[in-house]
């Protein structure tokens, strides 16, 4: 079977016409296979959604007991058969229950990764390479300019920064579901065991992790009162990005800005976001990984989607490799 039958891009998503299914749609749908939990490839409304058992979690965490029809349970590793094709989840790595999709028939096998990144992540099981005909590859950090730093170096940029400034709060934006988590138990590995405090936004998720296992260590409520406001001076404060456009972020001790994503990597995103110490910490993928993951895997085709997605195609191209651009729409960087 040749590849665009199998698998192809539609108006709501990834569709596969054998199985009548969609990968990530961006609207709701009958059928939905969803890689992760994610608002972007994980909506509510469809009528029947397979996933992993923690993405069926954080769903209902995030969208309510109603968030489709029905469901039911991948387990990485296992196949299952819809209308004849051959589906399987594979680790991703970029946070918790984030899968790879593996769809075949016919001899044909093509591989979405979804979200995926390759370091080491204690929050979540690591990336899997799996071996298809199609790769279909995220891009989100597909430029050659794009090389994150080493992610214990980053952390070791913020304790040392609380050394230096014990008097003030530092208030870190990470996002709620995977960077927030990620980012604590980071912190945890290089021996941080005072009590992190968190925004409310982070409270079910950052529970939800510490139910699977996952420790989070002394996680405490980010509240003060107008008598208290000196309380939080020297201490790591986790919230929402959107949450530093808001009072809450500062009513610390004069809160000392930071920002955890791969975007940190440009001075002027930093800049715009009034960040002081930016931490390129991302859940994606940098353009040497991506490129090695290709190498690694050695598909007969890839195609790249949202991302910078020409770039990719034109290494693939130049390496003797077939791509493509995809360009679906209403992917965003969520879990940046």
């Amino acid at each position: 079977m040749k590849p665009d039958a199998l698998l192809f891009p539609a108006p709501k998503g990834l569709y596969c016409q054998h199985g009548d299914f969609y990968i990530d749609p961006v609207q709701p749908v009958e059928r939905a296979l969803i890689t992760h939990g994610h608002s972007d490839h994980a909506r509510a409304g469809h009528g029947h959604v397979l996933a992993t058992r923690e993405t069926l979690d954080i769903m209902r965490l995030r969208y309510g007991d109603d968030f489709c029809g029905a469901s039911d349970v991948a387990r990485f590793g296992e196949t299952i058969s819809i209308g004849g094709v051959r589906v399987r989840f594979h680790p991703a790595g970029h946070v918790l229950g984030s899968a790879q999709i593996s769809v075949e028939a016919d001899g044909t096998r093509i591989v979405v990764s979804g979200d995926y990144k390759r370091r080491p992540d204690p929050t979540c099981p690591s990336f899997e390479p799996v071996a298809c005909d199609v790769f279909i590859t995220e891009a989100t950090f597909g430029l050659p300019v794009f090389h994150h730093p080493d992610d214990k170096g980053e952390i070791a940029r913020l304790l040392q920064s609380l050394r230096q400034f014990p008097e003030r709060a530092h208030v870190v934006g990470a996002y709620a579901l995977g960077k927030a988590q990620r980012l604590i138990a980071l912190i945890r590995q290089q021996g941080y065991d005072e009590p992190i405090h968190i925004h409310g936004a982070l409270a079910r998720l950052c529970e939800y992790y510490q139910s699977q296992g996952i420790d989070l260590g002394d996680i405490r409520p980010a509240t003060l009162g107008p008598e208290n406001r000196q309380d939080l001076a020297g201490a790591i404060v986790l919230g929402p990005p959107a949450a530093f456009a808001e009072r809450w972020a500062r009513r610390f001790a004069d809160p000392l800005a930071i920002f955890a994503s791969g975007w940190m990597l440009i001075r002027q995103r930093a800049k715009q976001r009034g960040v002081e110490l930016p931490l390129v910490i991302s859940d994606h993928c940098d353009w040497a990984e991506l490129t090695a993951t290709i190498r690694e895997i050695a598909p007969a085709e890839v195609w790249v989607t949202h991302g910078r997605e020409e770039a990719l195609v034109r290494w693939c191209q130049l390496q003797g490799i077939p791509a493509r651009p995809l360009h679906l729409v209403g992917y965003d960087d969520e879990g940046e």
